[in-house]
C-alpha cells in the first residue's frame, strides 16, 4: 500500500503548492491519524474479494457491488488490517489456516503486505506460518472464487496475487488491539471467558479458538 500512497501524496503536495498553503497537522489524539485507502482487491484468478453481510468471504466477478469494498488500514511497517467497508468486520486467519471475519481487531487480523510482481500484492499472516519450513500463510482465492486455507496458498501462484484498485485515501483511527478469543461485550450481558469470540468463518461456521496455536 505504501507504493500507492506515493501517488496520492504527490497529488496532495501539488495541491498545497497551487493553493500557497500547507495543510496543518491535526494534533488531536482522538482524531484519525492513520492514512489508508478504500480499495477493491482483484485476485489474479479473475475475482474480486468480497465480504457478505454475514461475514463470509469469497470472490465475485462483479466490480460494482459494495461488498467488494475494503479499508486497508496501516497498523505497522508494511502491515495492514483488511476491513469490510459495509460490515466493519476484519479479515483474520487462525492457527488452523482458516480465514474468518471478526468484530474485534486481534493479532490474527494483521497481514504483511508485500509487492510480488507486476504490481500484484500478497498478504501473509503476521502470526502464523509453517512450523518446519517457516513458509508464510497467505490470503488466497481458488479458481472457483472460494477462499483457501492459508497454509495451502503459495506466493508464486495466482491464488495469492491481488491487485489493489484504490478508490480514495482515507484517515483511520488506530484499531484497538484485543486478545485472540476475546468476546465483544453485549449490553446487559456479563462477558464470559467460555464464550466464543464474535467471529465468522467462511460459510458461517464459528471459529474454534481453542485449537489455535
Amino acid at each position: 500500500m505504501w507504493f500507492l500512497w506515493n501517488i496520492f501524496s504527490k497529488g496532495s503536495h501539488m495541491l498545497q503548492c497551487l493553493c500557497g498553503k500547507s495543510l496543518k497537522k491535526n494534533k488531536n489524539p482522538t482524531d484519525p491519524q492513520l492514512k489508508g485507502i478504500v480499495t477493491r482487491l482483484y485476485c489474479r484468478q479473475g475475482y474480486y474479494l468480497q465480504m457478505h453481510p454475514d461475514g463470509s468471504l469469497d470472490g465475485t466477478k462483479d466490480d460494482s457491488t459494495n461488498s467488494t469494498l475494503f479499508n486497508l488500514i496501516p497498523v505497522g511497517l508494511r502491515v495492514v488490517a483488511i476491513q469490510g467497508v459495509k460490515t466493519g468486520l476484519y479479515i483474520a486467519l487462525n492457527g488452523e489456516g482458516f480465514l474468518y471475519t471478526s468484530e474485534l481487531f486481534t493479532p490474527e487480523c494483521k497481514f504483511k503486505e508485500s509487492v510480488f510482481e507486476n504490481y500484484y500484492v500478497i498478504y501473509s499472516s503476521m502470526l502464523y506460518r509453517q512450523q518446519e519450513s517457516g513458509r508464510a500463510w497467505f490470503l488466497g482465492l481458488n479458481k472457483e472464487g472460494q477462499v483457501m486455507k492459508g497454509n495451502r496458498v503459495k506466493k508464486t501462484k495466482p491464488a495469492a496475487h491481488f491487485l489493489p484498485k484504490p478508490l480514495e485515501v482515507a484517515m483511520y483511527r488506530e484499531p484497538s488491539l484485543h486478545d485472540v478469543g476475546e468476546t465483544v461485550p453485549k449490553a446487559g450481558v456479563t462477558p464470559s471467558k467460555s464464550t466464543s469470540a464474535s467471529a465468522i468463518m467462511n460459510g458461517g461456521k464459528p471459529v474454534n479458538k481453542s485449537k489455535t496455536t
